[in-house]
């Protein structure tokens, strides 16, 4: 029985209460306790709410927390002398030392304290030491210093205990990072001591859903700079382009403006290529011209329907699915859209007029009505075409500039770099000033834009009904028209947009988000379907001139969205005057270098069979761009299938006939793979043992295991062994649980053959009868 009688001195100082039995046992069993893991971890124990370190009741560990449970490394009491003594005065702090500090994470998880604010030191002093006593001098431990992971910019130990403003003040040391934890609002911490768990609103985590974060705050006048010229460009470029593509989409020019300024706020923001540029493109606007009819209102309505797939999409991570087009479909598709846009404007080029939009239909009224042709348009046309051509050339060609030339020789080299960037909307504006010159005269031998709707479009939701002259067209009848295109529409352009971000950032050596890519994409065309867009994607042609600008950030977009919005405005009442012909100059050049021509003979050197999908999409594009691209994806797919249900297999002769598969083993194959085997060594007289040589088979499924159960019987019967090499311990697990008759495994081939070169061919092995191997106990335990 333990009995405790506190000191008078410590009865009338206040400081020593009036314990019980029982607090002077678990007092006894705490110092116990702490001393002997003191003992163990050389007093290194940390205290959930101890504040300086005192010796262990055992005397054995050098520090423990004074007062306290300790969180995972045991606790240590200040008692005085023997284990089984009452504690002294410090358990009687370490009561209202637990009290405050329990107050204290209160406090932080409801929010009332901030993990960064200053916190009060909850120790209380040590007492005075006794006359003569020569007080130990503490371990000297060096300021906390708050690591800052690069990624989350949180700190990893936001519990910071006092500062060391005395000498018996301790901060607390900074400890292993607990596993993360999503928790909703604010980071909540497991235990004091330990590193905060990531939450899901961290710096990291806003950083990946909003890029943003990531390159705002180092944002410097340079890259202001920068990012002003390459927006300049980029608008001067997209401007024309979107009139232009907007008369490949069959939609009113306006429609072109209105579609390309949205994605440049909303990439802004999520963006994670500082190249990519979205808006209308010339691959785009002939799929919308295909299933929406040449109305406005089913454009616009695509534009919100592929948008909200496109953010399902990429919430839901599914962005791999586009790997299963394969690179000859993407390459046959866009070389026949190429082909279909180039040619679909020789109409305009030559100024005819009323000639079908069908391709083949298309080619057979342009030919037969080729003596229509206007002259003024033609020769306007091809001028145009030469200009470009001229102005691309002297852009690639243009030398570098150097530090040390003269001034006048950089400043001509500067004009003339902005002329070749900008060689879209000189060439416009020069046709566009030839065509004003002769509607002055009174004559105009050119086809012009005509009216544009003036000013900036109205916010209005999606149409989500139509009414035309004789009927209103409800929704669901709008969606059936559209038919495939709310699968191609949105598939396609994350396929063009990801292909373009990607090349990119491979040239400029910086990594993109897919996913994040799928969330802008489709947060630009639901955006945009509200002021009248139809969908929109990445533009190989703008994110090249974007990147030739030296463009630092995504800030360029901002640039070129004003400057369409200003374009709107107050500059459509000229474009009244921009002639057709010029319009399709600018596309023919935007698209011809599309056309891959070395694809073919790429392909013819490298993997033959390859040019099966590329044909067969490239030809049904022309009929129906939705035939060809599924056509194509389904050849590639039986193309994927074949190679799986016939693999490669390599035999080799010699004394024991070993046969290696080249790749792993999946049902379609498993009839293949027998009768192989079945052809090499039980139906030759007389039967052979056969090695099957498993080195590059990395997966199997049940109905292989079944197969190889079949061939095992197979050589079981004839009096043969079929033996197994080279297992990789997955799969070598899966057939020792399947407890296959017969089984034999061997780790190297050389002892395969020595095993099977002694077996008597009458003589069948059958591993159910021997005892079970050391290698199969321990698989099956594992």
């Amino acid at each position: 029985m333990l009995e405790f009688t506190p000191s008078p001195l410590a009865a009338l100082s206040g400081e020593t209460p009036i314990w019980s039995l029982r607090a002077a046992q678990r007092g006894g069993r705490e110092g116990m306790v702490g001393g002997y893991k003191g003992r163990a971890q050389q007093g290194q124990h940390w205290s959930r709410v101890g504040r300086r370190p005192v010796a262990t009741s055992a005397g054995h560990g050098r520090r423990a927390w004074e007062g306290g449970a300790s969180t995972h490394r045991g606790a240590a009491v200040r008692s005085g002398g023997a284990p089984g003594r009452a504690p002294g005065p410090a358990a009687a702090r370490s009561r209202r030392a637990r009290g405050g500090a329990w107050r204290l994470r209160l406090r932080l998880r409801r929010g009332l304290l901030s993990p960064a604010q200053p916190r009060p030191c909850l120790a209380r002093p040590r007492p005075r030491p006794a006359p003569g006593h020569v007080r130990p001098r503490p371990r000297p431990v060096p300021s906390p210093v708050i690591p800052v992971d690069a990624a989350a910019a949180t700190p990893r130990d936001p519990e910071l205990w006092c500062r060391a403003t005395r000498s018996d003040c301790w901060s607390m040391p900074p400890a292993s990072p607990a596993p993360p934890k999503k928790m909703l609002g604010q980071a909540r911490f497991s235990s004091p001591g330990m590193a905060p768990n990531t939450c899901c609103c961290s710096p990291a985590a806003l950083q990946r859903k909003l890029p943003i974060l990531a390159w705002l705050p180092n944002y410097s006048l340079q890259w202001l700079k920068m990012d002003f010229i390459a927006g300049l460009s980029v608008g001067l470029t997209v401007i024309p382009q979107a009139l232009a593509y907007a008369e490949v989409a069959g939609l009113p020019p306006q429609y072109g403006l209105y579609s390309a300024f949205t994605g440049c706020f909303v990439y802004f923001f999520l963006g994670t290529s500082r190249d990519v540029t979205l808006g209308p493109t010339a691959i785009m606007s002939l799929l919308v011209s295909f299933y929406t009819f040449h109305e406005p209102a089913y454009a616009v309505l695509l534009a919100f329907l592929s948008g909200c797939i496109q953010l399902v999409m990429g919430v839901l991570r599914l962005g791999f699915l586009l790997d299963f087009i394969s690179c000859p479909v993407i390459k046959g598709f866009t070389s026949a859209a190429t082909v279909t846009i180039g040619f679909g404007q020789i109409k305009n080029l030559l100024g005819l007029q009323n000639i079908p939009r069908q391709f083949f239909l298309q080619v057979y009224h342009t030919f037969l009505r080729i003596e229509e042709t206007r002259v003024g348009d033609a020769i306007l046309g091809l001028v145009c075409m030469v200009l470009l051509l001229v102005l691309k050339l002297m852009r690639d060609h243009m030398p570098p500039v150097h530090p040390e030339m003269p001034s006048g020789v950089r400043l001509s080299h500067s004009l003339v770099w902005a002329a070749t960037t900008a060689r879209n909307a000189l060439v416009v504006s020069f046709s566009a000033l030839v065509a004003y010159s002769f509607e002055v005269t009174g004559y105009q031998p050119f086809i012009l834009t005509g009216e544009t709707a003036e000013g900036l479009p109205s916010v209005w939701i999606p149409p989500f009904s139509m009414t035309t002259a004789n009927r209103t067209i409800s929704f669901a009848e709008m969606v059936q028209d559209m038919g495939a295109g709310l699968a191609v529409v949105p598939l396609m352009g994350l396929l063009e947009s990801i292909a373009v971000a990607k090349a990119f950032a491979s040239q400029n050596n910086y990594r993109i988000d897919a996913n994040q890519e799928l969330l802008a994409m489709g947060l630009t065309n639901v955006l945009g379907s509200l002021v009248s867009s139809y969908p929109v994607t990445g533009s190989f042609g703008r994110t090249a001139v974007n990147a030739q600008s030296g463009v630092c950030t995504p800030a360029g977009g901002l640039v070129t969205g004003v400057l369409v919005l200003l374009s709107l405005d107050y500059l459509t009442s000229l474009f009244y005057y921009i002639p057709k012909s010029a319009l399709a100059a600018v596309i023919i050049m935007a698209v011809a270098p599309l056309f891959d021509t070395k694809i073919f003979g790429t392909l013819w050197r490298v993997k033959r069979l390859d040019l099966l999908p590329l044909c067969v999409t490239f030809l049904l594009s022309f009929w129906e761009m939705q035939y060809g691209i599924l056509a194509g994806a389904l050849v590639s797919l039986l193309m994927l299938l074949h190679s799986a249900a016939r693999p490669k297999t390599k035999v080799s002769e010699g004394p024991v006939l070993v046969l290696q598969p080249a790749s792993g083993l999946h049902f379609p194959a498993v009839e293949a793979l027998r009768e192989e085997i079945l052809s090499q060594a039980l139906e030759v007289s007389p039967p052979r043992c056969l090695v099957l040589e498993c080195t590059h088979v990395c997966s199997i499924d049940y109905t292989v295991v079944l197969g190889l159960g079949e061939l095992l019987e197979d050589f079981h019967k004839q009096g043969v062994a079929l033996a197994f090499v080279g297992l990789q311990v997955p799969i070598l697990r899966v057939l020792l649980s399947a407890d296959l008759k017969g089984f034999q495994y061997f780790s190297t081939l050389e002892e395969a053959e020595k095993y099977l070169r002694q077996e008597p061919g009458t003589q069948p092995y059958n591993s159910r009868e021997d005892s079970a191997p050391e290698h199969k106990i321990t698989l099956l335990q594992a």
